[in-house]
């Protein structure tokens, strides 16, 4: 067995998953045994939550309370339900407790007083009555206390500012979007104020961006952010370039979008590409598209993902202290393999050097392609991608945007009545946010025709072995490889080769959704 296989191995040997919902925690998952020091316990719930019948109606603290406890009943069920499996960290999701589309006025009732980690000491279970305003606060402390675990959670809090300070907003305070951490004995250990906020009216902005790191025994140092904030710099990719961090905790209340940004996908690429361990857990809400939680590693996830199904679930897993890598930096593995050599020779003979970008096939590809394939424009995530048909059982295309340029080497066992297309994006994202990015994606269509590449589906039959790779700006690069019915696949190969970042895969488990490197340009926002 290779060194990869041993390390896998390691990581499946101990692994589960557990459901539970409300007042029906799951019994079934991991039995109680011994833990060895290279691994911990996680455990994230994805909840779904009683919601305000109307956020914008005023309502009193009473009221904002009645209902924050019913959330915070929910919560307390499953941290019991995650001690009895061991659990050492429970992590919830983002608006969780409060919920969502409020005015700043509105939610004024449901914030806590949120005094800070670094300049006070606080355990709220212990001391309930040091500051007003903190009921929330105190029953998150007492669930991490009973459960003798590290607890993550959201919520909303206010926090006093004085006309003197140049931002202080008008009402004079300010509202945040806050995650807080919790130590075993419920000391307070300390919290995250969003700062990529998502058309989120009632909250404020930080002035400064909080880049948080906690210890634990357990496992180390954790990073801390909040939804949006995966697809920016900061605090997310700095917290990951600038200190030791091996893991993430990450509430969310991420609302999908196939092919590219599905929860699970974006959260199993973040793990891969820094390879960490990514503890998400979502809201679930299935009709307004939010579901998607998941314990990621870079060689496994433990995820779930249900459209269908109206309750919450808890997911258990043992994972690895120091998680593996995948991602290779030379080509010195796999040169045996015939396609693998086919792409290395592809790569070194440049054999587009010459051609325009829109001549697709080149003159050493397989003879199924010799003839050019047409380039067309279809709509996905709201950008306009080129792209270019996949044709016949095997090839070798090219389609490029401004200055990436994307490949695709493949072959397919059995060629399904599908279309799909490889297609290119190399510019600014200005829909429901504004971002730079370069994506090299192999996608399955919605239907025969080429303006229904793009569209956002779930199940397929298609069949691929392939190489996927581009000539990318960046070195932030995420891979997405998702299969029918929103499984997750690992793929068997990633890294640089002569300046182009590929993505290697064999062995799907069942048709292919999409398969993509997703690049991000922090500096072109």
């Amino acid at each position: 067995m290779s060194r990869a296989g041993r390390q896998l191995a390691l990581l499946l040997c101990g692994w589960c998953m557990a459901a539970a919902v409300p007042g029906d925690p799951a019994e079934e998952g991991c039995p109680a045994k011994p833990r060895q020091a290279a691994h911990y316990v996680a455990a994230v719930y994805e909840h779904r939550s009683f919601l305000s019948p109307d956020p914008l109606a005023l309502t009193s603290r009473k009221q904002a309370l009645e209902l924050m406890h019913q959330n915070l009943d929910v919560y307390e069920q499953q941290v019991t339900a995650a001690a009895r499996k061991g659990a050492q960290i429970i992590v919830f999701p983002e608006d969780g407790i409060h919920g969502f589309n409020f005015t700043r006025t509105s939610i004024y009732p449901f914030l806590d007083f949120m005094p800070s980690p670094h300049l006070v000491r606080w355990n709220p279970c212990l001391e309930p009555h040091r500051f007003n305003d903190t009921e929330v606060l105190q029953r998150l402390s007492c669930m991490a206390m009973k459960g003798e675990m590290f607890l993550v959670a959201n919520l909303g809090t206010k926090q006093p500012c004085h006309s003197s300070d140049p931002g202080c907003p008008s009402d004079g305070r300010y509202q945040f979007n806050t995650n807080v951490v919790f130590s075993s004995n419920g000391t307070l250990v300390d919290r995250y104020r969003k700062h990529n906020l998502y058309f989120e009216a009632a909250f404020d902005t930080p002035l400064e961006v909080d880049h948080i790191v906690f210890d634990t025994p357990f496992a180390g140092k954790f990073g801390i952010f909040t939804c949006f904030d995966i697809l920016f710099f900061d605090p997310a990719v700095r917290l990951l370039r600038d200190s030791d961090v091996k893991h993430v905790v990450y509430p969310t209340a991420w609302m999908n979008q196939l092919p590219l940004l599905a929860a699970i996908q974006i959260q199993r690429g973040f793990a891969i590409a820094f390879g960490i361990n990514f503890l998400a857990a979502n809201i679930h809400h299935p009709s307004l598209g939010m579901t998607g939680s998941g314990i990621h590693t870079p060689l496994k996830s433990f995820w779930h993902h249900n459209m269908e199904s109206p309750e919450g679930h808890l997911i258990i897993a043992e994972v690895a202290r120091n998680p593996p890598g995948l991602v290779s930096m030379g080509n010195a593995t796999e040169k045996t393999d015939p396609s693998h050599r086919k792409f290395l020779e592809l790569l070194a003979g440049d054999p587009y050097s010459e051609k325009d970008a829109q001549d697709v096939h080149c003159d050493g590809a397989p003879k199924s392609t010799t003839n050019a394939s047409p380039t067309f424009n279809s709509e996905m995530m709201y950008d306009n991608f080129t792209l270019v048909p996949v044709w016949g059982r095997e090839g070798h295309l090219r389609v490029c945007a401004n200055s990436l340029c994307c490949h695709l080497l493949y072959q397919r066992p059995i060629v399904s009545q599908e279309l799909y297309a490889l297609g290119v994006f190399d510019g600014l994202h200005t829909v429901h946010g504004t971002y730079y990015v370069q994506v090299c994606a192999l996608v399955k269509c919605g239907g025969l025709g080429f303006d229904t590449c793009g569209q956002e589906i779930t199940e397929a039959t298609g069949m691929f072995e392939f190489h996927l790779w581009g000539n990318f700006s960046t070195s932030y690069i995420f891979p997405m490889l998702l299969t029918s019915g929103m499984t997750l696949e690992t793929p068997d190969q990633l890294g640089w080769e002569s300046d182009h970042y590929f993505l290697k895969k064999k062995g799907l488990s069942s048709g292919l959704v999409t398969a993509a490197l997703y690049g991000r340009l922090y500096e072109k926002d």
